[in-house]
């Protein structure tokens, strides 16, 4: 079976293509350079750009694939979460193909994609740390997915861009924070660290921030270096803190680090010593996987099917495609347990 995955959630526009669980092709054309100069993603700008580039990365994807439009078993496309003009063209656009080629239609939540990246198989619990979400799953099979915490503020990695901003490093500032940590000494400025007394599962990134910005207001002489070092560290100590503390509580084996945080240096350490330390399973997405793509929900579509159908059921695939013809985007969607014909 050879599905053909679209993500147009935010301003990257991403067409990835598998057969049978493989990446035959993942084409992602970024938009950085378009919102460089507001120091963020314009959304009605992104939607324009997609618009622009969706059929072209289609067809790179084709190509890089080896394979034709009419080789496609299946088209799945987000629909949520994400903004809401830039999801109703990758949506839009799939439904089109799929309507056309008469083949399945299959939309797919971004979180679902960003979980199915690493294609290790549940059960696991699942960070997910990217620009636009922080949150941890408890995964028993695909389909069923228990939120058991997520950030109540920013995202860690828009706390990073947010950061990196504050240190004059423009956008987006998440790798340009991390390369610059390099140089500094991670414990010049004693954070205090997010959330420390809770119990529970929960992330916050928004009083660091804040405390950054305190700092170089008080301090301006600050090393940029020294700031970024210890900032990162505080990040990366937070996701480490709670994602042990769900381990312990869900006796889970196996940690699923996904997202574009997920190709951080410091957490991937860090992350290498919690596998050793607690001796479980780390399994984390090839960094071309780990920010947002195509490839991830044609790998989401694909473990859906199997799950809860037979690939080679025409009829069961034909009613999924008459009911998944009607979805449309959502902007805020909160993943929850969800069958193969959901």
């Amino acid at each position: 079976m050879i599905i053909l995955g679209i993500d147009t959630s935010c301003d990257d526009t991403g067409i990835g293509i598998i057969r049978g669980g493989q990446v035959l092709a993942n084409v992602v054309a970024s938009q950085t350079a378009l919102h460089e100069a507001f120091g963020g993603v314009m959304p009605e700008q992104a939607s324009r750009e997609h618009l622009n580039v969706i059929d072209t990365v289609c067809k790179d994807a084709l190509n890089q694939a080896g394979v034709t439009l009419a080789e496609v078993d299946v088209v799945a496309a987000t629909h949520g979460p994400g903004l809401v003009g830039a999801l109703l063209v990758g949506l839009n656009y799939g439904r089109a193909l799929a309507w056309g080629r008469g083949i399945p239609f299959v939309p797919i939540h971004h979180l679902e994609g960003h979980i199915a990246a690493s294609n290790a198989q549940p059960p696991f619990l699942c960070l997910i740390a990217s620009g636009g979400h922080t949150s941890l799953f408890d995964v028993p099979s695909w389909g069923h997915y228990l939120e058991l915490g997520k950030s109540r503020d920013d995202a860690a990695g828009e706390a990073f861009d947010k950061v990196a901003r504050l240190l004059g490093l423009g956008y987006p500032g998440g790798p340009a924070l991390s390369k610059l940590a390099q140089q500094g000494d991670v414990h010049a400025y004693p954070f205090t660290p997010p959330l420390r007394q809770q119990t529970g599962f929960d992330f916050s990134f928004s009083g660091l921030k804040t405390a950054v910005a305190t700092l170089l207001k008080k301090t301006p002489d600050a090393s940029p270096a020294d700031v970024a070092a210890s900032f990162e560290r505080t990040v990366v100590d937070s996701l480490i803190k709670v994602s042990t503390r769900a381990l312990k509580h869900t006796g889970r084996t196996r940690l699923v680090v996904a997202g574009g945080v997920a190709a951080n240096r410091v957490l991937r350490e860090r992350l290498d010593v919690l596998a050793d330390d607690l001796k479980i399973e780390i399994a984390v997405p090839p960094l071309n996987l780990t920010t947002d793509n195509g490839a991830m929900i044609a790998l989401a579509a694909w473990h859906r099917l199997e799950q809860g159908l037979e690939p080679a059921s025409t009829t069961m695939l034909d009613t999924m495609q008459l009911d998944t013809m009607q979805v449309d985007a959502v902007p805020y969607l909160p993943l929850e347990n969800t069958s193969a014909t959901s």
